[in-house]
């Protein structure tokens, strides 16, 4: 099992929101499961919990996450959940600040190319590198505050390609000595400082973080839904612009999905 530094971790999540807990296991379902059950049952502390190994795990519209490792190499992936209380005046755009927090943290000077691809996937040269899952769930009847479960799934070191439409890219390729622990606790101290200043202002702060990112934006792009067109980056709110033969569309649904022109869905 992985040597999570949990105490570390602890420290530095307190510190930006106390209370918040650390879990580590060495394997489960999925951590996105686990918290979405918590919650539905009532549960609604802050938590980060992270798994050496998922054996269900899933991203965006119930696609499989693989979190098993290369051949000869158990920690060639990190997978983990964040869970907190949070309510923003609005949502749109959450996934897109995520993906922020998470690239700056990877490839802080952008030498390495960390790209974000609307709405929830992180990329290197066209190649995947990580995938975002967001969940809520309201922990009681009446609540203010809707529970938030953010799901990362990152490629530590190499993966198998056969069976994934968009190749895989992995931190080892920049990040030679990278490993699940201490990508972790890069990762997650500045992802919940993100998410808690999300939550006071909206996607609004990030945006042009966001644009210096963004893989689409510039390319001809199609939708899963055929509609094609040229990608002029997000608006206000986190929505993809699409300049097709109608006029300029607001591209806002969860289930539409989006790649450049030609590749694979």
């Amino acid at each position: 099992m992985t040597d999570w530094p949990v105490d570390a971790l602890r420290a530095a999540l307190d510190a930006r929101l106390p209370g918040c807990a650390v879990e580590a296991v060495a394997e489960i379902d999925s951590t996105n499961t686990e918290l979405m059950r918590r919650a539905r049952a009532g549960r609604a502390e802050p938590v980060l919990l992270v798994a050496g190994r998922q054996t269900a795990g899933r991203g965006r519209l119930g696609r499989p996450w693989q979190s098993a490792a290369a051949p000869g190499d158990p920690a060639a992936s990190l997978t983990f959940s964040l869970g907190l209380p949070l309510a923003p005046r609005d949502w749109s755009g959450l996934s897109l600040a995520v993906g922020v927090s998470v690239a700056e943290s990877l490839d802080p000077s952008g030498a390495a190319g960390v790209a974000l691809k609307w709405p929830n996937d992180l990329w290197v040269q066209d190649r995947k590198l990580a995938g975002i899952l967001i969940e809520t769930a309201l922990p009681q009847s009446g609540a203010a505050q809707r529970y938030l479960v953010i799901g990362i799934g990152l490629n530590v070191g190499p993966r198998e390609t056969q069976g994934f439409n968009t190749p895989p890219a992995w931190c080892r390729q920049w990040l030679p000595e990278a490993t699940p622990a201490g990508l972790l606790l890069a990762i997650a101290p500045p992802l919940l400082a993100e998410v808690l200043a999300f939550g006071d202002g909206g996607f609004a702060p990030v945006a042009a973080r966001f644009a210096a990112r963004d893989a689409l934006r510039g390319r001809e792009v199609q939708l899963s839904d055929g509609t094609a067109g040229l990608c002029e980056g997000v608006g206000p709110g986190g929505e993809l612009q699409v300049r097709t033969a109608e006029g300029l569309a607001q591209v806002t649904s969860s289930e539409v999905s989006v790649r450049p022109r030609g590749a694979a869905f």
